[in-house]
C-alpha cells in the first residue's frame, strides 16, 4: 500500500466503498475524525486518484437485462492499429460493462449484458463478428453470479 495513505484515509476508502454516499458528518462518526478533516481529505483522496469515480449500481435484471454473458473474442493481426480498432469499437457499445485484454490464448474477455438470446445473437453476429478486427468469439453464459465486485480490502 502507498506510505502516503495513512491509516485514517484508508479507514475513509473503507467507508467510501461501503457507502460512497456518505456524507462527512456521518464519515466523520464512522473513523473518528472531524468532518471538516473528512473533507479535507476526501478532496485530497479524489484530486490524487485514489478515489476516481462514483457511481450508482444498477440491477441489470430489473432493467431487464437478465442475460450475463463472458465473450472471449481473438483479433485478426496482432498490432496496435487493430488492437486500438477493437478498442474503440468496444468503447463505444452500451452492452460492455467490462472489458479486459489479457495474456494468453485469447486476447479480451467482455462481460456483457443483453436482454436475452436473441439479442446476444445480434450482437455477435452482427456486431463483433463482422468487425474488422475481430477473428474469432467464443461466448460463455453466466448461470450465477458467486462473487460480484464489490471492491477490494484496503489495509
Amino acid at each position: 500500500m502507498n506510505d502516503h495513505l495513512d491509516s485514517y484515509d484508508l479507514r475513509i476508502l473503507v467507508e467510501l466503498q461501503k457507502d460512497a454516499r456518505l456524507t462527512n458528518n456521518e464519515l466523520s462518526e464512522r473513523i473518528a475524525l472531524s468532518p471538516s478533516q473528512c473533507s479535507r481529505r476526501r478532496s485530497r483522496l479524489e484530486a490524487e486518484g485514489y478515489i476516481w469515480g462514483y457511481q450508482a449500481r444498477l440491477d441489470r435484471e430489473k432493467l431487464g437485462l437478465d442475460l450475463l454473458v463472458i465473450i472471449s473474442v481473438t483479433l485478426a493481426t496482432h498490432n496496435r492499429d487493430n488492437a486500438q480498432r477493437f478498442a474503440k469499437l468496444v468503447r463505444g457499445l452500451p452492452e460492455v460493462l467490462e472489458a479486459y485484454a489479457l495474456t494468453g490464448e485469447m486476447d479480451y474477455h467482455l462481460k456483457v449484458a443483453t436482454r436475452g438470446l436473441s439479442d446476444l445473437s445480434r450482437f455477435v453476429n452482427a456486431v463483433l463478428l463482422p468487425h474488422e478486427s475481430v477473428q474469432h468469439v467464443k461466448t460463455s453464459i453466466v448461470l450465477n453470479a458467486l462473487k460480484d465486485f464489490e471492491g477490494f480490502e484496503v489495509s
